[in-house]
């Protein structure tokens, strides 16, 4: 099939004589300068802070090295055959995850609209966890690191080792210090200012990173995208050197064959294989749009899929070597000193570093660690939002300097729609959109939508053409078959078994402010 209708280089003036055809040029819409760029940059946006401490979490909570079996068999029915149906849907229309679908399922055009809603919600979030993330790297250029101890104008005075109902330092600094935590969500609290300002950093970064489209993003890729890897191996090497690690390494592999018979465990590898490989959330579709038309998705797939799997996996060896060092320590089981999410980056592990020689180093190193992972799904998450309206409306928006203009207006309206999560009552806030928009039902049902779209609608023996129309060859005969069956299947199953965040049940917040929440998400 001929794209000639794909790449419009001009277009006629509204109103002009039609004796005289006067064309406007636009701005070339971009492609990767090689195929690194484009590697570099899908795996940056999916080596993220999930591979960082959701992966790792679930592993040991799941049955250990137990837990590999779902998660591959997952990875390997839902992961890569829609990966690469989102990969291919961009590189064959040079089109973004809305405009795409026009020449795939006009029908189905709305797919496109609810992934970047889903995208915008992501982008104005996600990137609060920089701004902490930068607060604790300032924190940590000083003589002592400041959760440490409980010498601080913060801290309550309840130590951890002197009372029976303590809190620990790194605790009340992330809490107290940090984010001056509300009683809930309905005491939204004032504005943490000194967030806010590392939140307007975090933007000012994202804007001249992407601002110039590809060009620059392709880039800078190659420095957020490799670094965070030096820091993993460091950060690696010193958690293996140190007492008590291989204690933490066993706790997260052993293997306990019995938790495999709990729906759970399934459920929770399906729904972390589906968001930490980006799946219905666009950025797949608008990075592939940059591509060749000849460039090889299918073996970009498998490459991509097997480093975003592995940096998991890795990634649980520098965490819980260094919570087995914690246990050694403290004294305490493993299983006290484990944690997810935010406490996992917040709290267990600046507390595990302040026990080791050097604290600031290892701080540093972590928390810039942590600046990058974000910074990569943050610059795919703004390259997304502006690909979509660019190719929707070129004529308007590529042009000079329209779409930096573009660019500076979305991201002021994301920093002052995100300062609200910057005050004493945003994590809860930022919580309800991670659980209700970003991840959950959401994601699982626009998968549903997606694969029946391409794989009943549009057929999936067209897609398979317009496929080898691209690289030459026809891809292996079982993606066709999860398009069509396996992964609405799954989907649609891990949906059903979708529960409301255990936030809920152990925060102080009003009922009605969460019902009234969970309507409007």
């Amino acid at each position: 099939m001929s794209r000639e209708f794909l790449k419009p280089n001009s277009v006629e003036v509204p109103g002009q004589d039609t004796s005289v055809k006067k064309t406007t040029q636009l701005l070339d819409r971009g492609q990767w300068a090689n195929k690194i760029e484009f590697l570099l940059a899908v795996a940056g946006t999916l080596v993220g802070l999930g591979n960082l401490w959701r992966f790792p979490y679930l592993c040991y909570k799941n049955g250990g090295g137990a837990f590999l079996i779902p998660y591959t068999l997952f990875l390997l029915a839902c992961g890569i055959p829609m990966f690469l149906l989102e990969t291919a849907m961009g590189q064959y229309t040079s089109q973004g995850c809305i405009t795409c679908w026009r020449h795939f399922c006009p029908l189905f055009e709305g797919i496109g609209y609810a992934t970047q809603i889903v995208i915008a919600y992501a982008a104005v979030s996600y990137i609060v966890i920089q701004a902490w993330a930068f607060f604790y790297l300032f924190s940590s250029f000083s003589s002592e690191v400041p959760w440490a101890s409980c010498r601080n104008t913060w801290n309550t005075g309840r130590n951890a080792n002197t009372s029976a109902n303590a809190t620990t330092p790194a605790t009340e600094f992330w809490e107290r210090r940090v984010l001056g935590i509300s009683q809930g969500i309905e005491e939204i609290g004032s504005l943490r200012w000194e967030l806010a300002l590392c939140l307007l950093l975090a933007w000012i970064l994202c804007y001249f990173c992407v601002w110039k489209g590809v060009r620059s993003t392709g880039k800078v890729v190659y420095f957020t995208a490799t670094f965070p890897y030096v820091m993993l191996v460091v950060l690696l090497a010193r958690g293996l050197s140190l007492p008590g690690a291989m204690n933490g390494i066993a706790f997260y592999l052993y293997p306990d064959p019995t938790r495999l018979v709990d729906p759970q465990v399934w459920m929770d590898a399906g729904a972390q294989v589906l968001f930490s490989f980006g799946i219905c959330q666009g950025s797949l579709t608008a990075l592939g749009s940059y591509n060749q038309y000849n460039n090889d998705c299918y073996k970009d797939t498998f490459v991509l899929c097997l480093v975003n799997g592995g940096s998991s996996f890795v990634a649980g060896f520098a965490i819980f070597s260094v919570l087995g060092f914690m246990s050694y320590e403290q004294g305490l089981p493993i299983s006290e000193v484990a944690a997810s999410g935010p406490g996992l980056a917040f709290i267990a592990y600046p507390r595990a570093v302040a026990m080791m020689p050097l604290p600031q180093l290892w701080a540093i190193c972590f928390f810039v660690m942590v600046i990058l992972l974000g910074a990569d799904t943050q610059f795919v998450s703004l390259e997304c939002l502006m690909t979509s309206v660019t190719d929707m409306f070129p004529t308007v928006f590529r042009r000079p300097y329209r779409r930096e203009l573009l660019l500076l207006c979305l991201c002021t309206v994301c920093f002052f729609l995100g300062l609200l999560l910057v005050t004493e009552g945003g994590l809860y806030f930022l919580q309800l959109f991670d659980h209700y928009v970003c991840s959950g039902n959401n994601l699982l049902l626009l998968s549903v939508c997606q694969s029946i779209a391409i794989g009943w609608i549009y057929g999936a023996d067209n897609l398979y053409d317009n496929i080898e129309d691209m690289i030459g060859y026809r891809p292996w005969p079982l993606m066709k078959i999860c398009w069509l069956y396996i992964t609405p299947a799954v989907c649609l199953v891990s949906a059903s078994d979708f529960s409301s965040s255990d936030w809920t049940e152990t925060q102080s917040c009003s009922s009605d402010v969460i019902h009234m929440m969970k309507t409007v998400l």
